[in-house]
């Protein structure tokens, strides 16, 4: 049982299991001489960091595809892209917020559907412009088993950046924070691969990049009920 109770020259609090007095705290809290941290500068740091990182493992062992200069003169080809920053962009504006205690993204958190009403929105044109009998050949494509590995793979370097810089903020949620994070390291890795990957049709896209990103998700929100509370 609690109480609180008045001797003089300081208070005593009572917990049960021993007590505190007023004078140690703030003593204690007198010798806390550590800088408060610089979230949003920690949080691009770790960003850019991570993104530098992912793009020297990818262009050391995969690179760009070989008819590089043809596909980027293709809509379907920089609409990946399209997709992919919008991704990146959209988790990373929330990052910030998820990580103090008491602020609420509120209605920018419908900002995440972009990408995935972008996705959705081509593949409903590209149903529409190709011919039935080849729809499912350029679903299943060329590269899911390489979409499905090296797009988790990359998303690791980012993500272990990320969490550290996380790690200085104070998540309520911190599954829902490892899940900003995953798709923040997602934007990164998917972006580099796209430049890789010779399937470029956005019934490929929605069907393997999803699948990907679900991978990753799943990893990040479980690392973030473990890593990120406080």
């Amino acid at each position: 049982m609690m109480f609180v109770s008045a001797i003089h020259p300081y208070w005593i609090i009572e917990l049960g299991i021993g007590c505190v007095k007023t004078e140690d705290l703030i003593s204690l809290m007198a010798q806390d001489t550590r800088r408060p941290v610089n979230l949003t500068l920690a949080l691009s740091g770790a960003v850019a960091a991570g993104a530098l990182v992912a793009a020297v493992a990818f262009f050391s062992t995969l690179g760009f595809r070989h008819d590089i200069g043809q596909a980027i003169e293709t809509i379907r080809f920089l609409f990946k892209f399209v997709v992919t920053i919008s991704l990146f962009a959209t988790a990373v504006s929330l990052t910030g917020t998820m990580l103090r205690p008491g602020s609420n993204p509120g209605s920018r958190r419908w900002l995440l559907l972009i990408a995935p009403l972008l996705l959705v929105a081509a593949a409903i044109v590209e149903l529409f412009v190709t011919p039935s009998d080849l729809w499912l050949g350029k679903l299943i494509g060329h590269n899911a088993l390489h979409c499905l590995t090296i797009i988790p793979a990359l998303s690791l370097l980012p993500g272990f950046f990320l969490f550290l810089a996380m790690r200085q903020g104070a998540p309520e949620n911190p599954g829902l924070a490892g899940v900003l994070a995953a798709l923040v390291s997602v934007g990164i890795a998917a972006t580099l691969y796209a430049m890789n990957c010779f399937d470029d049709s956005p019934l490929f896209v929605v069907t393997w990049y999803p699948l990907a990103t679900l991978i990753v998700v799943t990893i990040g929100y479980i690392a973030g009920r473990r890593f990120l509370r406080w």
